[in-house]
């Protein structure tokens, strides 16, 4: 390994893998993080799976709404199987050999799945403030074609919008060395290791995360504020309280949602005094821990998809319980 970086430091080279190390600083730890990081994992699967097997099965579910939710929990599943396997494995064994092209599809599906999370969590809003602002005009306009649409056009802008930055990666020269301090491959972790200038990857980058995901948290937020408002001028105590903690709980998601993307994201342009390993832990949070939210906070918060999932549990439980009481009174009988 000490040669192959000797001698990326003295001629431009195209690499043939990356060596993702981990967290630095805290590689002594990394087995004890892994543990949190573990179990938030199999929660976000878990609960997306459960998500999408109910809103799948159930054809009564087959209404926007919950099909917005089936696409969210897709995106999760996604979205963190992308990076926490690899990033376990990398806390579990050491240092983790990447090659190139793998490092660029990791780099590819990281950002696009982001970018569609986005998208999907704007559909959701504008879904939410259809059916409360206006809800006569509900049926009419979210149909089911609006929906296939706003599928295919969520997927086509984030290929559309992430695919410069994988070949703006694909000019550079690599010079100074191979190894990555993250645990995946992300745009500005490769950029850096080039020997020539990443200034246009870098402005790139921050246009294009302004004008997407910055343009959805803006929309977002003139959404559940026009929402707000109308929720506001309901009569009854009841109704605005139920919406307020409805709308309570998915705001405070969004607020994660972005706030810890955004934060990730400009530390790692401008952030220079911030420490590099509050910089990678940040950027696995924001790709995990909105996914272990999501099924809670939009499943749970949603009665129809909260009654497919604990009502055959409890059903299941009931029947246990009562088949256990039988047998107790049989045996009680027996012995009298």
């Amino acid at each position: 390994m000490d040669i192959t970086i000797k001698e990326l430091n003295t001629t431009p080279t195209q690499l043939t893998f990356f060596l993702l190390t981990g967290v630095p600083g805290l590689e002594d730890t990394q087995i004890w993080i892994s543990i949190p990081f573990s179990f938030m994992y199999f929660l976000a699967v878990l609960g997306n799976v459960l998500v999408m097997a109910v809103v799948v099965c159930d054809r009564s579910l087959h209404e926007p709404m919950y099909l917005f939710l089936a696409m969210l929990a897709l995106n999760d599943v996604l979205l963190c199987t992308v990076t926490v396997p690899q990033m376990l494995l990398i806390f579990w064994q050491g240092p983790l050999a990447a090659t190139f092209p793998a490092c660029l599809t990791q780099m590819f599906f990281v950002h696009a799945l982001f970018l569609s999370e986005s998208a999907v969590l704007l559909a959701m809003a504008f879904d939410r403030y259809v059916a409360i602002c206006t809800p006569l005009h509900y049926t009419s306009l979210l149909t089911g074609s609006l929906i296939g649409k706003v599928g295919l056009a969520l997927i086509a802008r984030s290929v559309a919008v992430v695919t410069p930055g994988v070949l703006l990666i694909l000019r550079l020269d690599f010079c100074r060395s191979n190894i990555i301090h993250h645990t995946y491959c992300e745009n500005m972790g490769i950029a850096k290791l080039a020997c020539n200038t990443f200034t246009l990857n870098s402005v790139y980058g921050l246009s294009a995360a302004l004008l997407t995901t910055g343009l959805d948290f803006v929309f977002i937020s003139l959404s559940y504020w026009l929402i707000l408002k109308t929720v506001l001028q309901l009569p009854s105590k009841e109704a605005r309280a139920k919406a307020f903690g409805t709308c309570g709980a998915h705001i405070c998601v969004i607020l994660i949602f972005y706030t810890l993307a955004f934060f990730s994201f400009f530390t790692h342009r401008f952030g220079h005094h911030v420490p590099r390993h509050t910089l990678i832990l940040l950027a696995n949070l924001y790709l995990l821990l909105p996914p272990t939210m999501n099924p809670i906070v939009y499943g749970i918060k949603t009665k129809e998809i909260r009654m497919r999932v604990v009502g055959p549990c409890s059903r299941t439980l009931f029947k246990s319980n009562e088949i256990a009481k039988n047998r107790e009174s049989k045996i009680k009988m027996r012995l009298k």
